[in-house]
């Protein structure tokens, strides 16, 4: 009788991890995208990102080019064995030479939404860009997105990373919620303290997401800027930086995609 209890309790947790729905989650600066990728380029980054469940793209140019990129990768992820669709954000808000677009791409087998998202414009006197806010749900479970791109380093993009806490302070957030991006910022500075103290994690740590335009002592990586932060409904499984360069020799053919690094997430709802 006890080894028969035994059992059930196994095949109980057993199935109640094996049950949990696990999503995948990648967060990529494509730079100025929309204006130099082509067709063979554009196959070369489906294959990156076929693996993800939800894509949160950063820096696609605000003009015509920008959707027109964006609708030719979700058109070559479509190739690849599932179905997905995506929407563009409006051009934010920026000073000159500064506006751009963002843009999600996800399977539609298991995840709906019911809108087309929006620019946070609460924030919109507060940041450069605006971030990119969307609401998906996975087997009716919600999950907000918020989508970033900051202001240079050079610029105080704490500044922004510090708007953007506040804002995330609202009630309205008791649901999971990820912010993703590239933050031109080390999640280690003392400014994403007061995110974290909301409970939000950092997917990646001591993770370099930058290319440097030449290898140096067989290095190519150069800052750790680009994250996921998660709040604390979410259980992470894995994470890390996509590393699609791996060597030296690599890196020019490389950044024919991006000069950054994608950020990949695999997480259960709590």
């Amino acid at each position: 009788m006890i080894r028969k209890s035994i059992f059930c309790l196994f095949l109980l947790v057993s199935f109640t991890v094996s049950s949990q729905d696990q999503i995948s989650v990648i967060s990529w600066n494509i730079q100025d995208f929309g204006k130099t990728k082509n067709s063979e380029e554009l196959d070369r980054m489906a294959q990156i990102l076929r693996d993800a469940d939800i894509v949160a793209l950063q820096e696609v140019v605000a003009g015509y080019g920008g959707a027109q990129s964006v609708a030719k990768l979700a058109d070559n992820l479509n190739r690849k064995g599932a179905k997905w669709d995506y929407v563009i954000s409006n051009p934010t808000n920026s000073p000159k030479y500064v506006t751009e677009r963002y843009a999600f791409i996800w399977k539609t087998k298991n995840i709906k939404i019911k809108n087309r998202g929006a620019l946070i414009l609460e924030l919109d006197s507060l940041v450069d860009r605006e971030p990119f806010f969307l609401d998906f749900y996975i087997k009716g479970r919600k999950l907000s997105i918020i989508n970033f791109h900051s202001r240079p380093h050079d610029k105080n993009p704490e500044r922004e990373i510090l708007a953007i806490t506040d804002y995330l302070k609202s009630d309205d957030f008791q649901h999971p919620i990820i912010l993703a991006g590239d933050f031109n910022v080390d999640q280690k500075k003392i400014v994403f303290k007061g995110l974290k103290e909301q409970g939000y994690t950092a997917a990646v740590t001591d993770a370099k997401t930058t290319l440097k335009l030449k290898c140096t002592i067989d290095s190519y990586l150069n800052y750790p800027i680009d994250n996921i932060f998660y709040s604390d409904k979410i259980l992470a499984n894995k994470s890390y930086a996509i590393d699609f360069v791996k060597a030296c020799e690599n890196l020019t053919r490389a950044r024919e995609l991006s000069d950054h690094l994608p950020v990949f997430l695999n997480f259960s709802f709590k």
